[in-house]
C-alpha cells in the first residue's frame, strides 16, 4: 500500500483529470450549441430558397420579369425589427432577479466603460445607473469563446479582469482590456456577430442582456413621461389642453438641475421661462428698497410652479427664486410654448375626404374581388423574393386586365422569426387604409402553410431603382415624390399610425407615375399621448429616439422623411458608416454635423434640417398644424398640393409598363384548403 502522501497525490491527479474533463465537456457543449445554431440558420436559408424556387408553372416570359426584380432585390437594405416587447410581470420579475450587488469599484469600472462607448454614452445618467444595476457577472476560462463569429447574440459585456482577443475570419483585429465594452449592437436587435471574441487569460466580465436593457429603458421612459405629464396636468391653466398637446409640451420641457444657493430667478430680470419643480425645494425671497436682507416670502416644493406670467408676454421678475438644496425643474420658454398652442386644432377632414373618395373608387374597380377565391387567380410571373416568401403578379381568370400583386408568405418562417404579431398588425392597419398614396390591401387567403395577401399591383418600379438609374433626382422630381409620401404619412398619422420604415425601396410607382407607400411590418397604431419602444426601421433612417430606446411616436417618421429627401437629392445618406454602430452614432450626433452636397439647395437643406431635429417635438410637422407646416415650407413654395391629391399633376416620370398577359403557361395556386382569412388571430 502507498503512503498517505501517495494517496493524496493520486486523488489530486484524479480531481485535476475530472476538472479537465468538465472543461472539455463545456467546450464540446458550446461547440454543439454553435453547430445547432448553424443548422437552424441553414434550414431557414433552405426554406427561403425553396420559397423562391418552388413556384407554380413559371413561363419563359416570367423569367425575364423575375430577373429584373432579382437585381432590385439585391440592392434592398434590410428592415431591422425586434420581437414585440411589453412590460409584463414575468419579464419584470426576471429582470429584478438578475440584479446583483456590486462593489463600488465594479460600479465605477462599468460606468467608465459606458461613458467610453460611442453609442451608450448618450443614455441619461439615471438610465446608465439602472442598467448597471441589472448586470450580472460571468467568468470565461482561457481559450474559451465569449462570442463566435456567425452566431446570434443578445448580450453585451464589460471586461473587469483578464484579456480578450477579437478575431474575424481567423485574423486578429484587436485586444480587449479591462474597462472595455463590446457586443452592444445585440442590445438593440437580434444581430449576427461578424467577429469572434475569445479569452487570452481567465477573465471576469459583467453581462447585460437585451431583454433587461429594453425593460430598464422602457420602465424609465414610461416613468419619466408619466411623471412629467402628471406634473403638467396638475397646473390649473394647462388642464384644458388636450392630452397630445400636454405630451408634446412634456417632450419639449427640459430637465434643469440646480444646487444649494443657485438663483433660478433674479428679482428685476426679464423672464420668458416657466418652471415646474420636479424634485427638491426652492425659497421665494424679496429684497425691499432700503433693506440689505432678503425677506423669505414662501417655500415651494415638488409639484409647485412659478414663472407662468412669462409664457404670455414680457415679465419683469418681482422676486428671487433660490434653490434650497438640490433641485430639479422642468423648464419651457415662451417661444416653444407658443409654438405648441398656436395650432391646437389639426383638421383631418381633407384626409378623411380623400380616404372616402379613394375607398369608393377602389371598391367600384374591384367589385369582382368580393366573391373570389384563391383558385380564381392566374400566376403571371414572380415579381420579387422576400424574407418570408415571394411576390407574384396575378390576374383574375374572369378578367385578364385586372392585375394584382400576391404576397405569398410562409407561416413557418414568420413564426420562427417571432414576427407573427408584426404581420397581423400590418394586415389590420392596411385593411382599413384606403388612401391613394398607400398600396391597397384587398384580401387575405390562407392554407396550412402560407398566407396569401392580395394587393394592388404597382408595376412602375420603386424609387430605389429610379435612384440607381439616375444616381440622384432633381428638385422638382424629389418634391413630387416627397409630397406623395407626406400625403401617405398624413393619412396614417391622423389615425395614430406610425410607419417607421420610410425609404426609396418602400415607395412604388403606379402606371401613371404616382408614388405609393407599400405595407410594412413596422406599421403600428399608438394611442394619443402614448409612445412605443419597438426597435425597428432601416439603418441610416432610424430616428435617435428609436436607437436609444427613448420611446417614439409619429415624430420618428418625420426624421425618416428628412433622410428620404436627402437621399433623393444626393443619392446618399446623411448618416452613414462602415458598420451599424457608426451609422447609429452618426444619427445621434445629429444633422448639424453633416456636410451637405452642393447640389442640395439652401431651401432643401433648411427643410431637411427642420425635419431631422434631434428633439422629436421640434421637428417640422410635429408642431402647430402637423403636415400643413411641411406644406408651407419654402421648399414646397408654388407646389400644387390640390393637383396632387386630385391626380391632375403631371408626374416626373411616366413608367413604361409592359403587361405580360400571355397566360398560356401560367401557374395556379393549389385549391387544397385555401380559404378567405377573416380571423386574424387564427394564424
Amino acid at each position: 500500500m502507498g503512503t498517505l502522501r501517495d494517496l493524496q497525490f493520486a486523488l489530486q491527479l484524479k480531481i485535476e483529470e475530472l476538472r479537465q474533463r468538465d472543461t472539455l465537456i463545456d467546450e464540446l457543449e458550446l461547440e454543439l450549441d454553435t453547430k445547432d445554431e448553424l443548422i437552424r440558420r441553414l434550414q431557414e436559408e433552405l426554406d427561403r430558397y425553396r420559397a423562391t424556387v418552388s413556384l407554380p408553372g413559371p413561363s419563359a416570359g416570367s423569367a425575364a420579369c423575375s430577373a429584373q426584380f432579382e437585381d432590385k432585390q439585391r440592392a434592398k437594405r434590410k428592415t431591422v425589427i425586434s420581437e414585440p416587447f411589453s412590460l409584463d410581470p414575468v419579464t419584470l420579475a426576471m429582470v429584478s432577479q438578475r440584479s446583483c450587488e456590486k462593489s463600488q469599484e465594479s460600479q465605477r469600472l462599468i460606468q467608465a466603460a459606458f461613458l467610453k462607448n460611442d453609442l451608450l454614452k448618450n443614455l441619461d445618467e439615471g438610465e446608465i445607473r439602472a442598467i448597471i444595476a441589472c448586470m450580472y457577472p460571468t467568468t470565461i476560462n482561457q481559450g474559451c469563446y465569449v462570442i463566435q463569429e456567425g452566431t446570434s447574440g443578445a448580450q453585451a459585456y464589460v471586461l473587469e479582469e483578464g484579456r480578450l482577443e477579437v478575431t474575424k475570419d481567423g485574423l486578429k483585429l484587436l485586444t480587449i482590456e479591462p474597462e472595455d465594452m463590446f457586443g452592444e449592437l445585440a442590445l438593440l436587435y437580434n444581430c449576427t456577430h461578424s467577429y469572434s471574441v475569445s479569452a487570452q487569460t481567465d477573465s471576469k466580465l459583467w453581462v447585460i442582456d437585451c431583454k433587461s436593457y429594453q425593460t430598464v429603458l422602457m420602465q424609465n421612459g414610461l416613468h419619466s413621461l408619466s411623471h412629467s405629464m402628471e406634473l403638467l396636468s396638475s397646473v390649473p391653466f394647462l388642464q384644458s389642453l388636450p392630452e397630445d398637446v400636454i405630451m408634446k409640451m412634456s417632450d419639449l420641457m427640459e430637465e434643469t438641475y440646480y444646487t444649494e444657493g443657485d438663483y433660478i430667478i433674479r428679482q428685476g430680470a426679464t423672464g420668458d421661462t416657466f418652471y415646474i419643480i420636479s424634485k427638491g425645494q426652492v425659497k421665494v425671497t424679496e429684497k425691499k428698497p432700503g433693506h440689505e436682507e432678503q425677506i423669505v416670502l414662501s417655500k415651494l416644493s415638488e409639484r409647485h410652479w412659478f414663472g407662468e406670467k412669462a409664457l404670455w408676454g414680457e415679465d419683469v421678475q418681482t422676486v428671487n427664486v433660490v434653490a434650497a438644496g438640490a433641485v430639479t425643474c422642468l423648464v419651457i420658454d415662451r417661444q416653444t410654448f407658443k409654438g405648441i398652442i398656436d395650432g391646437l386644432v389639426f383638421d383631418c377632414s381633407h384626409e378623411a375626404q380623400q380616404s372616402h373618395e379613394s375607398k369608393v373608387e377602389s371598391d367600384r374597380d374591384c367589385a369582382l374581388l368580393l366573391l373570389s377565391t384563391l383558385s380564381d387567380f392566374h400566376i403571371i410571373c414572380t415579381l420579387a423574393a422576400g424574407e418570408f416568401g415571394h411576390v407574384d403578379l396575378v390576374r383574375l381568370k374572369s378578367n385578364a386586365k385586372c392585375l394584382f400583386a400576391m404576397r405569398v408568405l410562409k407561416k413557418k418562417l414568420i413564426l420562427n422569426s417571432g414576427q407573427r404579431e408584426h404581420i397581423l398588425r400590418e394586415g389590420h392597419i392596411l385593411m382599413e387604409a384606403h388612401c391613394p398614396f398607400i398600396v391597397r390591401l384587398h384580401r387575405i387567403f390562407r392554407d396550412p402553410e402560407c398566407l396569401y395577401i392580395l394587393t394592388e399591383a404597382c408595376l412602375g418600379g420603386d424609387l430605389c431603382t429610379l435612384l440607381k438609374d439616375k444616381r440622384y433626382l432633381d428638385e422638382s422630381s424629389s418634391r413630387f415624390y416627397t409630397a406623395c409620401v407626406v400625403e401617405a404619412l398624413t393619412f396614417l398619422h391622423c389615425r395614430g399610425v406610425i410607419y417607421r420604415d420610410i425609404k426609396p425601396e418602400n415607395v412604388l410607382l403606379d402606371e401613371h407615375g404616382y408614388a405609393k407607400l407599400i405595407g410594412s411590418r413596422c406599421l403600428k397604431k399608438v394611442e394619443v399621448g402614448k409612445k412605443t419602444w419597438t426597435f425597428c426601421g432601416t439603418l441610416g433612417y432610424m430616428a435617435p429616439e428609436i436607437i436609444l430606446n427613448k420611446g417614439h411616436s409619429t415624430s420618428a417618421d418625420i426624421w425618416s422623411l428628412g433622410v428620404f429627401v436627402f437621399e433623393l437629392l444626393s443619392g446618399g445618406l446623411p448618416f452613414s458608416g462602415s458598420d451599424p454602430l457608426k451609422i447609429f452614432t452618426a444619427a445621434i450626433r445629429g444633422i448639424d454635423q453633416v456636410d451637405f452636397p452642393k447640389n442640395i439647395s439652401k431651401s432643401a437643406s433648411s427643410f431637411i434640417k427642420k425635419l431631422c431635429r434631434s428633439n422629436p417635438s421640434e421637428r417640422l410637422g410635429s408642431l402647430r398644424n402637423g403636415a400643413k407646416d411641411i406644406q408651407k415650407h419654402k421648399w414646397f413654395e408654388g407646389f400644387n398640393w390640390d393637383g396632387l391629391c386630385k391626380r391632375t399633376l403631371s408626374p416626373p416620370v411616366i413608367p413604361t409598363v409592359k403587361h405580360p398577359l400571355d397566360c398560356s403557361a401560367c401557374g395556379n395556386y393549389s385549391e387544397d384548403s385555401a380559404e378567405l382569412c377573416t380571423d386574424w388571430e387564427d394564424f
